[in-house]
């Protein structure tokens, strides 16, 4: 069986820088982390491997050449290869342009039998590259997957709802998007640091290995027009109320109306 496992590297959420020319992410030289829905997806397709040893699992990812760093990661928690896509001309791209790049990629690769990708990521928080991949490979997809269950070429998923859940099954090839209460994501182990480092199992694609038109990729290729970007203010620090409760609350009370909140 295999497994492809789309994975991105992304900023830390507390040095997080923008553009000011281009409204976009700056993302080099900024600490970044395995996105954590994506380590669920990566996770899930490791215990796959853990039962079956003839699993192969490929990570994939689209960034800056720091971004093979992540890859790295996949293969020192267990995957088998990865794949950086980078290019100058990938950059600034929006999920339209992001999801036919992987999606290009993955065709490339060749045959699989499940794609998996984290629900969102936490730069973007849009939750729309895993399905808009699907959409452009023309295969099933199941979104906020929280259990995961395969027989044969027959995916039984338990995908989470406001109120609980639904059951869905389908054929694969199949993309599913997870969520991270499907599992706990193990660490890399140290042998398998050391191996993927000597090794260096990852290829790197640029758009000559693609052969994207320039119009569907990067900048050119975004249709969504952000109209600003901007880090907000940091807020007031909170303000602790001393004394018993009723004290407390009488403080409350007053503090409300002072500010022509009761």
């Amino acid at each position: 069986m295999k497994i492809i496992v789309c994975i991105k590297q992304v900023p830390d959420t507390n040095e997080v820088r923008i553009d000011p020319v281009k409204g976009t992410l700056i993302r080099e030289g900024v600490p970044s982390i395995l996105n954590p829905d994506d380590k669920s997806a990566l996770e899930e397709a490791l215990r796959m491997k853990d039962e079956n040893k003839e699993v192969h699992i490929t990570v994939i990812t689209m960034g800056p050449p720091q971004a093979k760093e992540v890859l790295f990661e996949g293969i020192a928690m267990g995957a088998d290869e990865g794949i950086l896509l980078s290019d100058r001309a990938f950059a600034g791209a929006d999920t339209w342009a992001t999801s036919n790049t992987i999606a290009k990629a993955i065709e490339k690769i060749g045959k699989y039998d499940l794609i998996f990708c984290g629900r969102q990521a936490i730069d973007g928080d849009t939750a729309q590259v895993g399905p808009q991949i699907a959409e452009r490979l023309g295969i099933p997809q199941v979104s906020y997957v929280q259990k995961f269950f395969i027989d044969g070429d027959t995916v039984k998923v338990h995908r989470a709802m406001e109120d609980g859940y639904e059951v869905l099954e389908a054929k694969t090839p199949i993309l599913l998007t997870t969520i991270k209460e499907l599992n706990v994501g193990r660490y890399p182990s140290i042998p398998r640091i050391i191996k993927a480092f000597r090794e260096d199992p990852v290829k790197v694609w640029t758009n000559r290995d693609l052969d994207i038109p320039q119009t569907d990729i990067g900048l050119d290729g975004s249709p969504t027009q952000v109209k600003r970007s901007f880090t907000p203010e940091q807020k007031g620090a909170g303000q602790i109320l001393e004394g018993t409760t009723d004290e407390k609350v009488r403080k409350l009370v007053e503090i409300l109306k002072s500010n022509n909140e009761l």
